[in-house]
């Protein structure tokens, strides 16, 4: 009895192994105390959909800490920042907040960055407006940012917006409205947070997402998702310090809805290479 036991318990741990690789979650995270001057706390508020909360699949590389990318945890604590960054539902993985934290780390070797988590999978822009009820998750998403972005500004200073949002918004309706609704919410994060001139990145959906097939089984291309990145691309002409990334080169993950690991990642870098151009803009002695 005693051999079978011990048999059973190490299957169970090769077990537990295989799932881990296949899937790193950290098993612990390290809360950390963010600098004691706010203004070398540089904050970045995620915000959008699930794109933006991540669901590649987490790797080692996305679990080592960097001492100067913090994260706000669902309880207003920061912690080291590994992945996943975000917690809006079990299947969080890999998104471009960690990889964006870490490229604005080493732009600026001086400041400590912290992260802001927000974003919501499934959340259309509708629901990103005050007092907007989001079901599927049973959260106030706008509502739920603005209150996290305040409590981090306790000890932070806002820095910077990156949001990724528009799936669920590519119909023929919903698409018309996107560049009004999206400068709204610019205006109105802008506003709220008393923070006028922060700079504001949004991402491009991917040319992998799909809505229709033509008679012969092959994709076909979603017009509502050309006129949500055509949106994106003219609200430079809108909005004072926005800028846009692409998606071009980008994979999905197997199910023509959400960026991979590695596209997630690529999206991390371009976002801060937008954020880092928008804010030398505003200070070009930087």
């Amino acid at each position: 009895m005693k051999y079978k036991a011990l048999t059973l318990l190490i299957l169970l741990t090769v077990l537990a192994t295989l799932v881990r690789a296949q899937n790193l979650v950290p098993v612990a995270r390290h809360l950390k105390s963010p600098p004691a001057r706010k203004e070398k706390f540089q904050l970045y508020l995620l915000v959008g959909q699930s794109n933006m909360a991540g669901r590649g699949r987490v790797e080692a590389q996305d679990t080592v800490p960097n001492p100067r990318v913090l994260r706000l945890n669902k309880a207003g604590q920061w912690e080291v920042a590994q992945d996943p960054i975000h917690f809006d539902k079990p299947v969080a993985g890999v998104g471009p907040g960690l990889t964006f934290g870490r490229d604005m780390a080493a732009l600026d070797t001086s400041v400590v960055i912290g992260l802001i988590p927000c974003a919501v999978g499934g959340s259309g822009i509708d629901v990103w407006q005050p007092g907007a009820y989001f079901p599927d998750t049973q959260v106030k998403p706008y509502e739920e940012a603005l209150a996290r972005a305040r409590h981090a500004m306790q000890q932070g200073t806002l820095a910077g917006i990156i949001w990724h949002q528009g799936e669920t918004d590519s119909t023929p309706e919903k698409s018309a409205a996107y560049r009004e609704n999206l400068r709204a919410l610019i205006a109105r994060f802008r506003q709220e947070l008393q923070a006028p001139a922060v700079p504001f990145v949004a991402g491009q959906l991917p040319a992998f997402q799909r809505t229709k097939t033509e008679p012969n089984g092959k994709p076909k291309p979603n017009p509502s998702l050309k006129r949500i990145n055509k949106a994106l691309a003219q609200l430079r002409h809108d909005v004072g310090h926005y800028s846009y990334i692409s998606s071009k080169g980008t994979h999905d993950r197997g199910d023509q809805l959400h960026f991979d690991a590695a596209s997630a990642r690529l999206l991390g870098h371009r976002y801060a290479q937008a954020m880092h151009k928008l804010q030398r803009a505003a200070s070009p002695s930087k």
